[in-house]
């Protein structure tokens, strides 16, 4: 079966360039708004290991298409109302958690992501004139603005699926390392080759690896950054010293996310995945890999 011509259309979007201009202006808007780290991080999912944006629409999604199926019985108009009202008001922590989540993305998946989003809001209008129609005793009109409305939200939905399915948005870009890294210890390097107190790459079995090593101890993630695959051996080393009080963590060069170069959790957003982590020894001076979990 061949794909529906209209995912063709929306594929465009993606090259859509003329979109760039709105989407620098909405970017810096939303970083101005949303400037604590933390709230950037409760935002993005950090807490809770991934995006809080897909389970946040549930709740709009939820009660609009619940007030469609009682518009469509008779008896119901207060009941409908009421969840016209929950989905709208519910709306609006969803879509700031979601333009939080996308001021962090790719140039092209930020051009759909601005459509998806104009979709949204849109639905949102229609949802809010459906309120006022109805408190005004106007119940035809307040059912064909909501039934408009989700018609436009179905298609905010579609876009936000080809966001995250297509263009891998929210997802765990290192979910795929322990599938694709051999089983047992791998030799990575003799341990005298490896600097001292920096950010270092190296490649096992096809598969980039970053190094940080402490006298002794080598500590070992995987180089592709979670969030959007970037290379973490380009990134900045942050709180690393010479004593064993500090936690030495790597910044991604592309968003920002921070990770521990001993744990592999997440220390700030918007990455919500911890990296893989490598156990290490050493053997006759010479530094071995092994991935628990790799198969």
């Amino acid at each position: 079966m061949k794909p529906l011509p209209a995912l063709e259309l929306v594929a465009r979007l993606e090259d859509a360039k003329w979109l760039d201009p709105v989407a620098k202006k909405v970017r810096k808007v939303v970083k101005r708004t949303i400037r604590p780290q933390w709230a950037r991080d409760i935002l993005h999912g950090v807490p809770i290991g991934h995006p809080v944006h897909p389970l946040a629409v549930q709740v709009p999604l939820g009660s609009w298409i619940s007030a469609a199926v009682l518009d469509a019985l008779p008896g119901n108009d207060r009941a409908a109302m009421v969840l016209v009202g929950v989905g709208t008001a519910s709306a609006v922590p969803s879509a700031v958690a979601g333009f939080m989540d996308w001021s962090q993305l790719h140039s092209q998946q930020q051009r759909v992501g601005l459509v998806h989003a104009a979709a949204n809001i849109t639905a949102v209008s229609l949802y809010g004139a459906s309120l006022v129609a109805r408190a005004n005793g106007q119940q035809g009109a307040g059912k064909v603005l909501a039934y408009t409305g989700l018609g436009v939200v179905s298609f905010g939905g579609f876009l936000g699926g080809h966001l995250s399915y297509r263009q891998a948005a929210g997802v765990n870009h290192s979910e795929d390392i322990p599938h694709r890294f051999p089983s047992g210890w791998q030799a990575l390097a003799p341990l005298e080759d490896l600097p001292q107190g920096k950010l270092h790459k190296r490649v096992v079995a096809g598969l980039p690896l970053l190094v940080f090593r402490e006298a002794q101890t080598v500590n070992v993630l995987s180089d592709v950054c979670s969030h959007l695959s970037g290379p973490l051996h380009e990134g900045k080393l942050k709180g690393a010293n010479n004593n064993d009080d500090g936690d030495p963590c790597v910044v991604c060069p592309w968003h920002g996310s921070t990770f521990s170069l001993r744990s592999g959790e997440v220390q700030a957003g918007p990455a919500t995945a911890r990296q893989p982590r490598f156990e290490t020894r050493v053997t006759g001076g010479l530094v071995e890999v092994n991935l628990p979990g790799a198969d």
